[in-house]
């Protein structure tokens, strides 16, 4: 005996199908600091990386934003709980402040199960924030205001 059906636990009947934990990389700059703005901006970057990457929200393991120093007026994070992302673990900090660093940026970083390998992994910099990664927002094109 395991252990685990005398714990009360029900033992698996088949294993799960095989996945990886991939992790997905994005970031926004935000016109100002506004909490409408702060949302919306990161709404849109959200969105982005759910379409780019087929995600399902039901493969979700957690999210962590960051702002930086200059974004205060809302958490980032708020604009996933109101795109339904409820059950999922959210995590909000301060970018560091290093001098000459990118204003008025919000990025984030995506742990989701995934059969995907990691080279498929379509990482989303919008706006101003494409300036961080020139060599993964060539893969895709920016979504502008006018898009969104």
């Amino acid at each position: 005996m395991n252990g685990h059906a005398a714990a009360g636990r029900p033992r698996p009947t088949q294993a799960p199908p095989a996945s990886r934990v991939l992790a997905l990389r994005g970031a926004t700059q935000v016109d100002s600091d506004d909490p409408g703005r702060i949302v919306g901006a990161t709404t849109e970057l959200l969105r982005e990386l759910v379409v780019r990457n087929t995600l399902d929200p039901a493969d979700l393991i957690s999210i962590w934003f960051t702002a930086s120093p200059d974004l205060t007026a809302a958490y980032p994070a708020r604009a996933a709980r109101e795109m339904g992302f409820v059950d999922v673990p959210l995590m909000c900090a301060s970018e560091i402040d290093v001098p000459g660093g990118s204003p008025r940026t919000v990025r984030v970083l995506i742990h989701t199960h995934s059969a995907r390998p990691r080279a498929a992994a379509a990482h989303v910099y919008l706006h101003g924030a494409a300036a961080l990664r020139p060599d993964l927002t060539a893969q895709a094109p920016a979504a502008t205001s006018e898009e969104a």
